[in-house]
């Protein structure tokens, strides 16, 4: 398995990482309705070319922005065969990764954190764009 950082991000590759992101949200993310997702789909592309390190293992990818942890998706064909894991020790040995984000409406995700040694420290009663989908912040132990 090979893990790489992609510095020249072309519009075929974000394309490529819009597939896979929105097949993600749509086997992980059952809380949004159609319309949501395509809605935040037009800002993907944009978060994927400005995140500062965008890493890549062959059908997952991950952002990450000062320590924090902004994007991990995973083919769901892929899901649970190690690829998430592998990037989020990539992350943090490379990349000092010590916090995230995760729906809290997303109950697999958190438990795969959890797993790799997060633990909870705040909650909001909404996601940062004021929709009503409660966020669980996340340390590293």
């Amino acid at each position: 398995m090979r893990i790489v950082e992609i510095e020249k991000r072309t519009s075929i590759l974000i394309k490529q990482l819009l597939k896979i992101w929105e097949s993600s949200v749509r086997e992980t993310h059952l809380f949004l309705y159609d319309n949501e997702i395509k809605r935040i789909a037009d800002y993907v592309p944009l978060a994927l070319n400005n995140i500062n390190h965008l890493v890549i293992v062959e059908v997952a990818f991950m952002g990450i922005e000062k320590e924090r942890l902004e994007m991990l998706f995973v083919a769901p064909h892929e899901i649970k065969k190690g690829l998430g894991k592998s990037l989020i020790q990539f992350g943090i040995k490379n990349y000092q990764l010590k916090e995230l984000t995760v729906n809290e409406q997303n109950p697999q995700a958190k438990g795969f954190y959890e797993h790799l040694g997060f633990h909870v420290y705040k909650r909001t009663e909404t996601d940062e764009q004021g929709n009503p989908y409660p966020l669980l912040y996340m340390k590293l132990d």
